[in-house]
């Protein structure tokens, strides 16, 4: 079964309560903790990774905080679950940097498996922030 994790689904709720309540501004994190109801040591971990992955910028200090690096119409949950989450593939053998399988040429299952990555990757690229505002 594919999950996503705790740090991926705040994360996503993170980049969306920063599109509704940023403007061109930095919010600080503390807000944010209070209006999503997590942790702020939690946020702490979960931001410098979507920093790395240029989807947010941040500032430290009096004004600080954290605002998008970009549009809400040009950021997708595809690139925030792989920031939050390194990997989402749906068996080890399609992670990234995986072993090669000794089974790979012979295995029945493996264009299944690698049909199912295609078709979640596609999908989660296909969603963006903005279009998760709007059904809101």
């Amino acid at each position: 079964m594919i999950m996503v994790s705790t740090k991926g689904r705040y994360a996503l709720r993170v980049i969306i309560d920063l599109a509704e309540n940023g403007g061109d501004g930095y919010i600080p994190m503390k807000g944010v903790a209070e209006r999503q109801g997590i942790s702020l040591k939690y946020l702490e971990r979960i931001m410098p990774q979507l920093v790395a992955a240029e989807l947010v910028e941040g500032v430290h200090g009096k004004g600080g905080g954290y605002k998008l690096s970009r549009k809400p119409s040009k950021i997708t949950v595809g690139q925030i679950l792989r920031a939050a989450e390194g990997d989402i593939a749906p068996v080890s053998c399609l992670e990234c940097n995986a072993e090669k399988c000794d089974r790979e040429a012979t295995c029945r299952t493996l264009p299944m498996w690698v049909k199912l990555d295609e078709m979640i990757n596609d999908y989660l690229d296909s969603v963006t922030i903005k279009d998760l505002m709007e059904k809101a």
